[in-house]
């Protein structure tokens, strides 16, 4: 992430600027912006993506779980930058939806971003951010299936960008709130199936 950028917000608003001279903005476009080191950045974008109202999209949390599968595979493989396949950084959205999903998304990330800070250090030790892949790779596979439980993808994007946030931030706390939260959405998930 480019290092004049702090915050969810700032993050938020560097993503919209992509958007201002385009009628459509790239999965690529984003990519590039947000560096290829930065796999909590994009765990965080893809997360937003999905608590965001585009998770009604149809598809959206297929495209989704695959994303976050290589991402968290390659967390898990050690990798100090990522690869993508072409078909999914080719992939775009309508400046005018990913406009309107920022401004919906940019009072909270205000609160949010009031409140995070460094802290439980031990809970992003690099053996546990393999736990945080391994969590991802487990919720990358679920989310195809989550697509038939109405609100549940967006339950699991809010654990997603929680998590990414965590290692943005290099919040431990955010670690075990995403877990709580993944905890509620798996008991919500397995109700309604029932």
């Amino acid at each position: 992430m480019p290092t004049s950028l702090h915050n969810l917000e700032q993050m938020l608003e560097h993503i919209a600027g992509l958007a201002k001279d385009a009628e459509q903005v790239s999965l690529a476009q984003v990519v590039d912006s947000v560096g290829d080191r930065s796999f909590g950045p994009l765990l965080l974008i893809i997360g937003l993506t999905l608590f965001s109202p585009l998770s009604g999209v149809p598809g959206m949390a297929i495209f989704s779980g695959m994303f976050v599968l290589l991402i968290a595979l390659q967390m898990l493989l050690g990798r100090k930058y990522f690869w993508l396949p072409g078909f999914m950084l080719n992939r775009s959205i309508a400046q005018d939806k990913l406009t309107k999903a920022i401004g919906w998304l940019k009072p909270g990330a205000r609160r949010i971003d009031r409140m995070i800070k460094p802290r439980l250090n031990f809970m992003l030790h690099p053996s546990s951010t393999y736990l945080i892949a391994a969590l991802c790779v487990l919720i990358g596979a679920a989310l195809p299936f989550l697509e038939l439980v109405p609100f549940s993808s967006s339950i699991v994007g809010l654990a997603l960008a929680i998590l990414g946030l965590s290692l943005v931030a290099r919040d431990g706390l955010l670690v075990l709130i995403a877990l709580a939260v993944i905890g509620a959405g798996g008991s919500l998930a397995i109700v309604k199936l029932l």
